[in-house]
């Protein structure tokens, strides 16, 4: 080594040119804008399965609405949080999101403080900015939810300041709510119709949610209804046009995950194929046509209790247009998929997830499939802003009734009325099952939202042994899901209230950090 070192002496003292490092990036609007894409890449991310569709995917699949699904393939990745198993060493695919988060935290960090200094003008500063402060502020807002108190930190790290303590929880929301409020401020001017890019009505909208969560009900209703009043947005007059393929970025999207199905490109979602029907066979379509086979992996399946749900308000329209059942017509694509068949022997539920459904015509014209599926990822939308502001409404004294009959009237449902105190609660707890099933909200909101009758978290009425939805399972008769028993029937019976409202920190982040970062409790 010493003798490599030497003799490179000379070699290493010269100047480099055409370099760039940290020290000489950040100089031009470009490389700005190259930057803050990248974060939004790593933040959206819809065709990398692993890292955030696989976790997003297990979350569902902890609820009622999903089963795991797939019986064909092993389910390591999904068993330990669906089954309520989990424990730090064994997180299966919830592992990589936590790594995930604050890889572009700390990357959102750097953007931060680096642009602060660039020669660039002010509006553009405001623009990456604001869109970083909002990316930071999403990836704290899913780890907080997923893990409580987590490592908070707003300057980037060398490696010797990377032994974090965990923040109180309160202090994580405090700085998500102050990222968003500066987001939406600097983005004040950046037209919304930029599709694809943060907005500071997605920092507003996000601001109505994490309220939410912290029972603000005030700033709930307020930002909520910012974005319903103020917003250029509309609600979609067919709610199956939300998950269109022909409907990028429509008027009720507050933000999304693009997608393209450039085929020379890695720029299609892999949600549809993840979740896509397993099994699929040409001889079961009306043209017995090979092109029209997208065969999907088959993970996160719907529940017949979720399907009940809809079944018990004659929501005939928000069902099929969230679940389609084994043999039934693909809703909105009767005529190409009239009977939309797949092996019952992979799949535990007998159904698929209508949302993530690729139509036969845009199948036809994709030479590549995985990975180049042109399917967007709602993150946020309007309706869930009536939604927000209607459970607000309730714990504040306004028209809680309004808000859900507006979702209601859309997908033709009588509304509801004279509903007041628990009923009224219920039932808005329902409207948000029914309206955003498998977008990500249905496990937070079940840790979240309060029974009424009990004041304890929905969840715990749920899951463990004497949970309803675990007794609806044991004792159903539903011809799909009782038959297909390589995926426990019992799902949620392990569930434990001392601990699983809450997912465990990672044991390898707790080992380098060398004890420093302490365990969530019963773990």
């Amino acid at each position: 080594f010493s003798l490599i070192a030497v003799s490179c002496s000379d070699f290493i003292e010269k100047d480099e040119r055409g370099i760039q490092t940290l020290e000489n990036y950040f100089q031009t609007s470009q490389e700005c804008e190259n930057y803050v894409n990248e974060l939004t890449r790593r933040l959206l991310i819809p065709n990398d399965w692993y890292t955030l569709l696989a976790p997003r995917l297990t979350n569902e699949s902890a609820t009622d609405d999903a089963w795991m699904g797939n019986t064909g393939q092993d389910s390591g990745a999904f068993r330990p949080c669906a089954q309520y198993i989990v424990s730090p060493d064994n997180m299966g695919s919830m592992n990589s999101i936590y790594t995930a988060h604050y890889y572009t935290i700390q990357s959102a960090n750097l953007g931060l403080e680096k642009m602060a200094g660039s020669p660039i003008t002010d509006a553009q500063r405001n623009q990456y900015v604001g869109e970083s402060l909002f990316i930071r502020a999403y990836c704290y807002y899913e780890l907080v939810n997923n893990f409580g108190s987590v490592p908070l930190y707003t300057k980037s790290l060398g490696t010797a300041d990377l032994k974090l303590e965990r923040s109180p929880v309160a202090d994580i929301y405090a700085q998500i709510e102050a990222d968003l409020k500066e987001s939406a401020a600097k983005l004040e001017d950046i037209p919304v119709a930029r599709n694809g890019r943060v907005n500071k009505w997605a920092a507003y909208a996000l601001l109505a949610r994490v309220s939410l969560f912290q029972e603000k009900w005030a700033e709930a209703k307020q930002y909520s209804n910012k974005v319903i009043t103020e917003g250029p947005f509309a609600l979609e007059s067919d709610f199956l046009k939300i998950w269109d393929v022909n409907n990028h970025n429509g008027i009720e999207s507050i933000l999304e995950a693009q997608t393209s199905s450039v085929q020379d490109k890695d720029l299609g979602s892999s949600i549809a194929t993840f979740s896509g029907a397993r099994g699929e066979d040409k001889k079961n379509f009306p043209s017995n046509d090979a092109q029209d086979v997208l065969d999907g992996w088959g993970w996160c399946m719907p529940t017949s209790d979720l399907e009940n749900a809809y079944l018990s308000e004659n929501d005939v329209i928000r069902r099929r247009s969230t679940i389609t059942k084994w043999g039934e017509a693909a809703y909105g694509d009767e005529v190409l998929n009239p009977t939309h068949k797949f092996s019952l022997n992979d799949n535990k539920s007998g159904r698929i997830c209508r949302k993530y459904y690729i139509p036969i015509a845009t199948r036809r014209a994709l030479d590549k499939k995985d990975n180049h599926l042109p399917l967007n990822v709602p993150l946020i939308r309007l309706a869930e802003m009536y939604l927000t502001r209607a459970e607000a409404n309730y714990h504040t004294g306004g028209d809680a009734l309004a808000d859900i009959n507006v979702i209601r009237a859309r997908v033709k449902l009588d509304p509801k009325t004279g509903l007041s105190g628990p009923t009224l609660l219920k039932q808005i707890y329902k409207e948000r099952r029914l309206e955003l099933a498998f977008e990500g909200l249905r496990l937070f909101d079940i840790r979240r939202e309060k029974d009424p009758t009990t004041g304890r978290p929905v969840i715990e009425g749920l899951m463990g042994p004497n949970g309803t939805f675990v007794q609806y399972n044991l004792n159903s008769t539903d011809p799909y899901e009782t038959t297909n028993l390589r995926e426990s029937q019992d799902k949620g019976i392990n569930f434990n209230p001392a601990k699983n409202l809450l997912w465990p920190i990672p044991q390898i982040e707790i080992d380098l950090s060398g004890g420093l970062i302490t365990q969530n409790a019963g773990y």
